[in-house]
């Protein structure tokens, strides 16, 4: 999985981005026009020795008939370009539900074999070419989902769900964020967006929708891991499905070894970054509702809880 892309709005990869920065090209380059013209006026002026001007000329043709005729074409124009809002989705569109929580994202889809809910956490994976209806809603204050590479932001309001269609036209990475500040780690809310060839994506929901591995299929150094986990009572916050009741405080882990990062775009989900993650967690992301484990476990202990996370793909 290569990296992601740059997170700005300059690198279109779908459609409704496209639009968007069709829009903002166009309002850059008539902007910059205008200024070129007052300027070249303003020197006009000032070299401007003898005569009079016709002011009232100047205050209606500047100062109203230009405005009108600008703003009516470019409203014309973006409402021409405006990306599509539709009250229910497409037929062929995936339905993605996402919540924001503080400080991180609860991604949620359905699975088609079974119709089961599969959830996730700050990760979404879509398929190329096809249309993906999002859900958009937050579980404690005002968040907002922006994938700049994609398409628009939209706000995420406690109690209410807003909707957002975007796509991407072809596989990569692109990285997210929340544009809505929202507390103290409000910089550390990213989320990765991975797209995918449509038969990588099936293969991926479906391996999502199954439980985590039994602890008969697993080593003994990943069921001692496994143990611990149980024991110190991280499943009291983290869900892994086969494995733990289910609990939505903190992100669902069942597939946490499949992700790019962890702590939403905090660190690396690698070998040492689950490491340092489960050890460390307040000196990365502080503030976070997860305490760091080092001053209560061993490392043998913190090690082996975060080599069956980084199994559990």
């Amino acid at each position: 999985m290569t990296g992601a892309t740059p997170q700005s709005a300059l690198h279109a990869a779908g459609p409704v981005a496209d639009a968007l920065l069709g829009v903002t090209g166009l309002l850059s380059a008539g902007a910059a026009l205008i200024l070129l013209g007052v300027m070249a006026l303003l020197v006009v002026a000032v070299r401007r020795r003898e005569g009079t001007l016709n002011v009232r000329l100047w205050l209606l043709g500047g100062g109203v008939v230009f405005p009108v005729v600008v703003l009516t074409a470019l409203f014309a124009y973006s409402e021409w370009h405006r990306p599509p809002w539709q009250p229910v989705p497409p037929k062929d569109a995936l339905i993605v539900g996402v919540t924001g929580h503080m400080w991180w994202w609860e991604v949620r889809y359905r699975d088609p074999a079974t119709g089961a809910e599969v959830v996730t956490a700050n990760e979404i994976r879509i398929p190329v070419g096809r249309p993906v209806y999002f859900g958009l809603g937050s579980a404690d204050v005002i968040h907002s989902f922006w994938i700049p590479a994609l398409g628009g932001k939209m706000d995420m309001l406690p109690g209410r769900v807003q909707h957002l269609r975007l796509q991407a036209d072809r596989a990569g990475v692109w990285r997210g964020q929340c544009a809505e500040y929202c507390g103290e780690q409000h910089a550390r809310m990213a989320l990765h967006v991975v797209a995918q060839a449509p038969a990588e994506f099936d293969a991926w929901l479906a391996a999502q929708a199954r439980p985590a591995p039994p602890a008969g299929a697993l080593s003994p150094a990943l069921a001692r891991g496994r143990e611990a986990f149980l024991a110190h009572r991280c499943d009291a916050c983290h869900t892994v499905r086969g494995v733990s009741a289910t609990s939505r405080l903190g992100p669902d882990l069942t597939h946490v070894g499949s992700r790019l990062y962890l702590g939403a775009g905090t660190v690396a989900n690698d070998a040492d970054g689950r490491a340092a993650w489960v050890a460390h967690t307040q000196a990365l992301k502080p503030g976070a509702r997860m305490p760091s484990s080092h001053t209560r476990l061993d490392d043998a202990t913190l090690r082996s809880i975060a080599d069956w996370l980084g199994h559990l793909e």
